[in-house]
């Protein structure tokens, strides 16, 4: 019994997604999809900045972090926490942190394209904590201050995707453990109050299935 052949995928489809995480992962992703969709076209804009998916034309977004724009349906597809991190060199030459009062005593490299700032906030209790860093090396994409904290030349504190593989390899050993702010939430994001085209479906369900085999995003995935 022959059925109804499936509406083929094709169109601009717009998608944006944090730099880092969208240089990672969601490129991969996008790959995929145009390899399944040979009529399809994909604009991938990477900003790490959440943009305004109505005013820029965005079909469909990766966030990280709290959503509070209530023009969204959310799906939530995985979780990534802050960690504190340091290479080996570093911590042999000056101690290990224990508390988060100790960072005073530390040099730090703060990445302010990720909104950290110089009060880097922990948790670990009712409160948590916040301690007020003065940087050696601020940097406004994580990628230069992963290299300066690979060569040793302070604490940092990246996503955990960023360094699952440098925490995995011992090139970053993650710090303060107890002290982690709660996990950041990864959406998957469209556009309320409007009818959800054929390509951006696809590109969700394909999406959802994708972010699955995602170690980095589980709650588990970084060692």
């Amino acid at each position: 019994m022959s059925g109804v052949a499936a509406t083929p995928v094709r169109g601009l489809l717009r998608v944006t997604a944090p730099l880092a995480f969208g240089r990672r992962h969601v490129t991969p992703l996008v790959t995929e999809f145009l390899d399944l969709h040979p009529e399809a076209q994909v604009e991938l804009v990477l900003a790490d900045r959440n943009l305004d998916m109505i005013d820029e034309g965005l079909d469909v977004a990766i966030r990280i972090g709290p959503l509070p724009d209530s023009r969204l349906v959310i799906r939530k597809v995985g979780e990534v926490r802050r960690l504190l991190v340091a290479a080996p060199s570093y911590l042999a030459r000056r101690g290990v942190p224990t508390r988060p009062s100790d960072l005073l005593q530390h040099d730090t490299i703060a990445s302010v394209a990720a909104g950290q700032g110089m009060l880097w906030r922990f948790g670990g209790s009712a409160r948590g904590s916040s301690v007020a860093v003065a940087p050696r090396f601020i940097v406004n994409e994580i990628e230069s201050g992963l290299i300066a904290a690979r060569a040793g030349r302070g604490l940092a504190r990246p996503l955990s995707y960023q360094v699952a593989d440098d925490i995995a390899a011992g090139t970053l050993v993650r710090l303060l453990r107890e002290f982690e702010p709660a996990p950041l939430p990864v959406h998957l994001v469209v556009p309320s109050g409007q009818h959800l085209a054929a390509k951006a479906r696809a590109f969700l369900d394909q999406a959802v299935l994708y972010f699955q085999r995602l170690a980095v995003i589980r709650p588990d995935g970084v060692p």
